[in-house]
This record gives structure tokens, sequence and C-alpha cells, in this order.
């Protein structure tokens, strides 16, 4: 199957190009900003809409300064060296999700500071949204063909224009799109709409997020620059995910273990004498 020749560029007006890979994150950071103002609204929620918008603001910056970054780092120091610059070229893709997540995770501790609210709290009540973001850039990257899979006969694999190989591959954008994005956002979704004891939703998350990287892995060809890293099938991007399933795991252990229900509904005060229905 040849890959869809899809323009990379979404608009373009009066010399101003906006790229889809941008307009992928952009969706991801609305829909967040959307279900974290409808998850405020719920009984017995402690979030105004003012520090929703904030929250997600601090989100975004984390993720695209510590995805950028993390990137360059992790995958294209030597690139870096050689065309500084590289590092603002957003638009010709190029984000890790592990720089991304130390960038959020970051953020939400300065978000947690100025607003006087737990640390946890914070990242529980953001974390379910990620995902979407997730599902959201993995498209971005389909659409930019880059960040293709391994060799494959199956009936959908496909020929990526860049691919100096020309042969028939795995669309593991799309595979991860939907395990790390769609999946879960399923799970984080529907665990955290129920109280849960403060830190598990982010223990949960880690587990999650972990656990599909690595299977995705199996699929998608290692970075050119970097290939494997032990064994001709451990990547870069299964080592940096292992210490995620490892500490969430521990998290989680701990939130049950010491923490209380946190996110539980307000119950509605009644007057003296009169029953509770």
């Amino acid at each position: 199957m040849q890959y869809p020749d899809i323009d990379p560029v979404a608009i373009s007006l009066f010399g101003l190009q906006i790229h889809w890979y941008g307009l992928m994150y952009l969706i991801g950071f609305v829909g967040a900003w959307l279900l974290c103002h409808h998850r405020s609204k719920q009984p017995g929620s402690l979030w105004s809409a003012q520090q929703v918008s904030d929250l997600v603001f601090f989100g975004a910056v984390g993720v695209i300064l510590g995805g950028r970054i993390g990137y360059t780092l992790f995958y294209n120091f030597s690139g870096f060296l050689a065309d500084p610059l590289s590092l603002v070229r957003l638009w010709q893709g190029g984000m890790s999700f592990h720089g991304g997540m130390i960038g959020v995770l970051l953020a939400l501790w300065l978000f947690a500071r100025k607003s006087g609210k737990r640390y946890f709290e914070v990242v529980d009540f953001g974390v379910p949204m990620v995902p979407l973001g997730l599902a959201a850039g993995r498209v971005g990257n389909f659409i930019n063909g880059e960040l293709w899979g391994r060799a494959s006969d199956v009936p959908w694999a496909m020929i990526f224009p860049g691919d100096p190989l020309q042969i028939s591959r795995h669309p593991s954008q799309l595979y991860q799109s939907l395990l790390e994005g769609v999946l879960l956002f399923v799970v984080l979704w529907l665990y955290s709409s129920r109280p849960r004891p403060l830190g598990a939703v982010t223990g949960l998350f880690g587990v999650g997020y972990g656990t599909c990287r690595i299977i995705a892995e199996f699929f998608r060809e290692p970075d050119a620059h970097i290939g494997f890293i032990a064994f001709d099938w451990l990547t870069m991007g299964q080592i940096l995910s292992l210490p995620m399933v490892v500490i969430g795991v521990a998290m989680m252990v701990w939130a049950y273990r010491t923490q209380p229900l946190a996110s539980a509904p307000v119950k509605a005060p009644t007057r003296k004498g009169a029953k509770a229905k």
C-alpha cells in the first residue's frame, strides 16, 4: 500500500503556512481544556474555570519546551550541534514524549505552588487528558510521514516517501495513536471518574503509557542514527518507558496504602431535622 499523498501544510495564506503537525497539538490542547472544564463543573469539584485555563496553559508550555528539548537530548543532539536553530523548527516534527512528560511535571509543580493545591491533586486532575494530545501528535507524525514502522507484509503496510529503502512498513504512528492515545484515554477517564487515592491516577498513567509504548516499539523502526540499544530489539523508547512502569506501579501501591480518597463528591447539606433523600 502506498502512503497517501497528504500535504503537511494544512493552510497557506498570504505566505503564512500552518502545518498539520502544529494543528494536531492545538487540537490536543483544546480537547484537554474542554474536558477539564467539564470535570471542573462536576459535584464536589474544587476547580474554577480560571484554574483550569491556567493548568492547560502551564501544561502546554511544559509539553512544547520539554518535548523539544527532550528530543534534542535523547534523539538528535548531534543534529542540534550542527544546526542549533533546528530546536525551534517545531513544524518539521521531532518531539520527545519523555522530555515532554518531564516538562509537564515541572510545569504542574509550578502551577501547584501558584494555586496552593497539592501536587498530586493537580497531576491526577490533568493527566487523564494527556492521551488526547498523544493521539493527535501521533496523527501529526503520520501526516509528516515520519517515525514509520518496521518492515512488514500485513495488508495495511505502507511505503513511506521518505524511506530510503522504499519497502512496506507498519504505520506504527497510527498504532501509537490508538494505544497511547485512544485506549489509554478511555482507561484513565473511566478510572478517574470515581474517587481514587491521591496519586493513583498518576501512577496508572505511568503504567499504562509505559506498557503501551513498550508494545508499540516492537512495530516501530528505531531512529536511524540511534538504532537498537541492546540485543538487536531493545530501543531507546523502551528503555525510557520501563522506569515509568516500575515507578507507576510503586506509586499505585503507595497511594492505596497511605493516601485517602481524592476528588470525592461533596454532598449537599441538609436542613436540620430534614431527611436526606
